[in-house]
């Protein structure tokens, strides 16, 4: 599938993967290399209780973005086409909307951020910075980056089915992670779980 088939101008396909890539570059930077040199800076891991929730994630938002970039190839479930260049804009905002919200999130978790569910020694209840509003804020960050995707492809089909993986993928993630904050941090994170919502303030 060539960019000519997904996007109706040259312009905006060269904007969305310019983003796209800097959403990647984000994620090998701030969730892959720095938490790797934190690890080797005297980190110790206390317990690892992942279950393969990070390969779930994996698979599930590889098959998410290949059927989305097909639908969009294909014109398969397209948005109208009367809205395209502000759902564009709007798609393309939200994006680097949720490379901000994850990147603050992980940075904000410091040496306790770890792509699979691990209990660190020492580990304890982060408050703070986006934390304050939910208790999973870099997944938010990455479900505003994935439904801008969804957008900025102009197909409803895409999104809907971005949604539903993210929704699967990260419901799952979220059970294992908050199991075993639960039993490593006990009260404290109880007590923080009662303050909180998950992904979205107020709401879920």
């Amino acid at each position: 599938m060539t960019m000519a088939q997904i996007f109706p101008s040259p312009f905006e396909a060269i904007v969305f993967y310019i983003i796209y890539a800097a959403w990647i570059i984000s994620e090998i930077v701030g969730a892959v290399f720095l938490p790797w040199l934190r690890r080797r800076s005297g980190f110790q891991v206390k317990s690892i209780l992942d279950r393969g929730s990070r390969g779930v994630i994996f698979l599930g938002l590889f098959v998410a973005i290949y059927i989305s970039f097909s639908f969009a190839a294909n014109s398969v479930a397209m948005l109208p086409t009367s809205g395209r260049s502000i759902l564009f804009s709007t798609g393309i905002l939200l994006m680097l909307l949720g490379i901000f919200v994850r990147q603050w999130a992980i940075a904000t978790l410091g040496r306790f951020f770890s792509l699979s569910v691990r209990v660190a020694q020492g580990h304890k209840v982060v408050s703070n910075g986006p934390y304050r509003f939910v208790r999973h804020p870099s997944y938010t960050g990455a479900l505003l980056s994935f439904a801008g995707m969804g957008l900025v492809l102009g197909s409803w089909g895409a999104l809907l089915v971005i949604l539903l993986m993210f929704g699967l993928v990260f419901g799952y993630r979220i059970s294992v992670e908050e199991k075993a904050l639960r039993i490593n941090l006990k009260d404290d994170y109880v007590t923080y779980m009662k303050k909180t919502k998950r992904l979205i303030p107020y709401l879920i």
